[in-house]
């Protein structure tokens, strides 16, 4: 059993109510041997047959089961968790959850994720032999596949053989191992469209020492960036990213180079560009434009004279030089540009006057700074696309997939 194009990858599994759930249990157990994550969404008569508990202990993630629950809808759970996934699987898929998505309603957890979602899902259809063949089942079905785009839905089974109740037919949930690899087969169906593509990413700021415990910064806290890492490796890329001081864990498949200053971010990307041939920079490092000519080597005192006089030289634009680099040049180079004011003149001068490819731009004077949420327009030479404010997350995922749309087209 192969399973090429799970590791890494993030799959939601929605439980509905029914004996087959108990097979549930060994699904997530089998996605996660495969190198996939899985966050379980229980429903109330899924519930009934398996506990949070074991579901709990075997992916390694709270299960979520309920609409309102304030810890997560504080920050919109269902949208949340639609969003995290790579792909949704219901296993089991009752008829009342196929009911339910077939026609747009929403009135629980399940189901408004199943709305909400902007990612395909996999049904495992497990019911008794009349419901199945049920005209209405069947039509909602039919609906189901209907569906264009993210909405269209992938079906796995029913089997044909003894139900619980003793009847005979089509009904059984497919086995594990057949939905695993049914699972590895959508999410690896154009998934990775940017494997054996290599990129560099930028992330965090600066600190620019003035002595040994004092510097320059500025409020970056590398979240967009890190982002923008995760989803690039989750299209397939072979990332690395070189990260000012941050607190933030290492994205899974992301190779991560640890620097302080701009001087060693700029060696650092050069040691990447020389080393191998890189197809795609992403420069979202908040570079610190000057640093001290001349750190102290012990702390400065407070002195009687009032505070020191600092000599500050210009730091070396990462940006230009990667843009301007010749024969390692990346054949795409995206930069970011923060303003406070004039957004799209400063962005599109900033594009010309470096010499890279793209510039997203955004407007860090309205609480993006540490926040989990941004609005950006991204410059090209051809025009501009403004973006909603939404999650850095969803931001990333959108460029990451702009970058994939670049070299297809």
């Amino acid at each position: 059993m192969t399973t090429a194009h799970l590791s890494g990858r993030r799959v939601l599994l929605i439980i509905g109510g029914g004996i087959a759930a108990y097979k549930a249990l060994e699904l997530v157990r089998l996605i996660r041997k495969a190198g996939g994550e899985v966050m379980t969404l229980l429903t109330k008569s899924g519930a009934e047959f398996v506990t949070p508990m074991s579901l709990a202990a075997l992916s390694g993630h709270p299960v979520r089961q309920d609409l309102f629950m304030p810890e997560d809808e504080t920050a919109m759970g269902h949208i949340e968790l639609s969003r995290w996934a790579d792909l949704v699987v219901v296993a089991p898929a009752t008829a009342g959850l196929i009911a339910k998505a077939a026609n747009g309603m929403a009135d629980d957890l399940a189901s408004t994720t199943l709305l909400a979602t902007d990612k395909k899902t996999l049904w495992a259809p497990a019911m008794n032999v009349r419901m199945w063949e049920h005209p209405a089942v069947q039509a909602n079905v039919a609906t189901l596949k209907s569906f264009t785009g993210f909405h269209q839905g992938a079906f796995v089974g029913p089997d044909e053989g003894e139900m619980a109740c003793g009847e005979y037919g089509f009904g059984r949930m497919a086995e594990p191992a057949v939905i695993l690899q049914a699972i590895d087969r959508l999410i690896g169906a154009g998934s990775r469209p940017l494997a054996g593509r290599r990129a560099v990413v930028t992330a965090g700021p600066t600190f620019e020492p003035i002595d040994p415990v004092r510097g320059l910064t500025n409020r970056s806290s590398g979240k967009q960036g890190y982002a923008i890492a995760a989803a690039l490796a989750d299209l397939g890329a072979e990332v690395v990213l070189v990260s000012g001081p941050v607190f933030l864990n290492t994205p899974q498949g992301v190779r991560r180079v640890e620097v302080e200053a701009a001087t060693e971010m700029k060696a650092a990307v050069e040691t990447e560009l020389n080393a191998a041939p890189v197809d795609i920079a992403v420069m979202s490092a908040a570079v610190a434009d000057w640093r001290v000519d001349g750190v102290a080597t012990g702390k400065i005192k407070k002195a009687p004279g009032g505070p020191p006089a600092l000599h500050l030289i210009e730091n070396p634009d990462i940006l230009a030089s990667v843009s301007k680099s010749g024969s390692v040049r990346p054949k795409l180079v995206v930069g970011f540009a923060a303003e406070t004011s004039d957004l799209e003149d400063n962005a599109r001068a900033k594009l010309s006057r470096k010499g890279c490819d793209w510039i997203v731009g955004n407007d860090v004077s309205d609480d993006v700074f540490g926040s989990d949420g941004n609005a950006v327009t991204l410059f090209t030479r051809q025009g501009s696309e403004t973006w909603e404010r939404q999650s850095k997350t969803d931001v990333a995922r959108k460029l990451a997939q702009r970058i994939a749309d670049h070299f297809k087209a």
